[in-house]
């Protein structure tokens, strides 16, 4: 009985799965963006955003810790360079997962997993909307029409001086 176990096994044996772990932990930080099963990237999603998040502060000893999961200084420099600083503000959900149907060989649910800030498609539709805000409220119209209305009387004040300087 598996009562309170969450870790999904993949069929292997802890060396080998976190040999897995860390292979395709080292694809998706240098390539942004993997095809695999979807129980692989449910499993990597788990062991790759903490990584992440120990990456965003570049000390020595994140590094250290980071190296000895990962164990590949190209993905090391790639994770602390612009990786870091794509992710800085964000608060966690780093990786996407989506579905992209059964693989023809044994019908295994096939998956791809990126990393968030690197799909250029997503993070232009992002950008455009946070350009024009489209929520107003009655209370900030009102303040513009408060606002608006004394500049007016201003305006009318200064025609009536002239008129009077002018007689």
């Amino acid at each position: 009985m598996r009562h309170g176990d969450k870790v999904n096994n993949l069929g292997r044996k802890s060396a080998h799965r976190h040999a897995l772990m860390m292979n395709l932990g080292n694809s998706l930080i240098l390539h942004k963006r993997i095809f695999t099963t979807l129980a692989k990237a449910k499993a990597l999603r788990g062991y790759i955003e903490p990584i992440v998040t120990r990456a965003k502060e570049n000390t020595t000893h994140n590094r250290r810790t980071i190296f000895s999961v990962l164990e590949d200084k190209f993905s090391i420099d790639e994770l602390f360079g612009p990786i870091a600083a794509k992710v800085g503000d964000r608060p966690g959900g780093y990786t996407r997962i989506i579905k992209t149907g059964f693989r023809p060989g044994d019908a295994a649910e096939m998956a791809m997993i990126e990393l968030v800030d690197f799909n250029e498609i997503y993070t232009q539709n992002k950008n455009a909307k946070t350009v024009e805000p489209k929520k107003k409220t009655r209370r900030a119209g009102a303040t513009k029409k408060a606002a608006a209305a004394p500049k007016k009387k201003a305006a009318k004040k200064g025609d009536d001086a002239e008129e009077k300087t002018e007689e």
